[in-house]
Formats: structure tokens, sequence, C-alpha cells
């Protein structure tokens, strides 16, 4: 993907984070792009074609940030083979790296909107907790868990919903700290503290 193309999308996430996904049209893109509109169809000819480009961009971006993840854990021990713990994961779901490009706190609720009409979005969404429900999964099932599949979706559940309650400018932002050390706390009772 070209750098400007890159630029363009990262445009349009500031603008759905800022103004939510209706602020989103060929027209309002290129006018914050600092382009005209035949310009910006240079490189997306159309709307559809743009939201496909910023899906797989989202998706691209979070794919990067959780091999990072994998690759940091393979790096740090000796059988490079071992799998994230739950800790990790859980940390890993709760600090959002790649919502810091993306403005993951206040992109993400505007995404699960979309995701009610807007199919691509949908199985974006579904695509980036997939791969988080089912690491957490065999990472629970190779800890003994008893209910690997449901302990797996309550803990991503919990996770992904602190962002409405927590993310940048909510009522409740002052208490992500807090919120983030019961988490661990719960982790490590549950689960161990090496977990």
């Amino acid at each position: 993907m070209s750098e400007r193309k890159q630029q363009i999308l990262q445009t349009a996430i500031e603008m759905v984070a800022d103004g939510g996904y209706g602020s989103l049209s060929m027209r309002a893109l290129a006018r914050a792009s600092g382009m005209k509109l035949g310009a910006l169809q240079y490189h997306f000819r159309t709307s559809d074609e743009m939201l496909r480009a910023l899906v797989g961009y989202i998706a691209e971006t979070y794919r990067l940030s959780f091999d990072s993840l994998r690759d940091s854990l393979k790096n740090s021990t000796e059988n490079g083979d071992q799998p994230p713990g739950i800790r990790e994961i859980v940390i890993f779901i709760l600090d959002d790296k790649a919502g810091d490009t993306l403005f993951g706190d206040r992109l993400w609720p505007q995404l699960w909107a979309m995701q009610q009409v807007e199919p691509l979005v949908s199985d974006l969404v579904e695509d980036i907790y997939e791969t988080y429900v089912t690491t957490l999964e065999e990472t629970l099932a190779a800890a003994g868990s008893s209910a690997p599949r449901a302990e797996a979706l309550c803990l991503t559940s919990l996770l992904e919903g602190s962002t409405i309650f927590m993310g940048s400018g909510r009522r409740w932002e002052g208490d992500a700290k807090a919120f983030r050390d019961t988490v661990l706390e719960f982790i490590n009772n549950r689960y161990g503290e090496h977990s």
C-alpha cells in the first residue's frame, strides 16, 4: 500500500473515531485529506473500495500487533514455540497497542455500530475477536480449564467492554488504571501469577 493511501486511511480512521461512522463520506474524506474528490477517487474509486481498504488496514494493523506479541514471547523464551500466556494476552488486549495508532478506545465503539449496517465491518470485528478468543481458548485449555471457550468469551467480553466505560473522554476514564489492576488481580487469583 502506498504511503499516500495509508495517510488517507488514517484520516478516515480519525474521522470515524471523532465524528462517528456517519461522518465518513468520499467528499468529507477528500476534504479532510486536503484533496479534491477526483484525486481521492484515483486512490479509491468508490466508497465501497475505500471501506474495503479501511477494513483491511485496521485488520492488518491488529494482526501485526498480535504477531508482535507472539514474536516477543518467542524471543524471550528458551522454547520458541511457547504460546502467549493468559496474563500476556489479557495485558495485550487491555493495553491495545494497535489502538494507539487507530484511536482504539474511540474507534471500537464506532466499529461496533458500523458492523450493524456494514457486512465488511462485521467480518472485520468478528475476525479480530476470533483471533483473541481462539488464542485465549487454546491457552485456557492448556492451563486445564474445564470450559475454555466460555472463559475465553467471558474474558474477551469483559476486556473489550471496558472501552465503552473507560475510553478516552468517557465518564469513568479516570478509573481505567484501577480497572486494569483489578482485572490483572483477578487473572492472578484465578489462573496464577505466571499464567
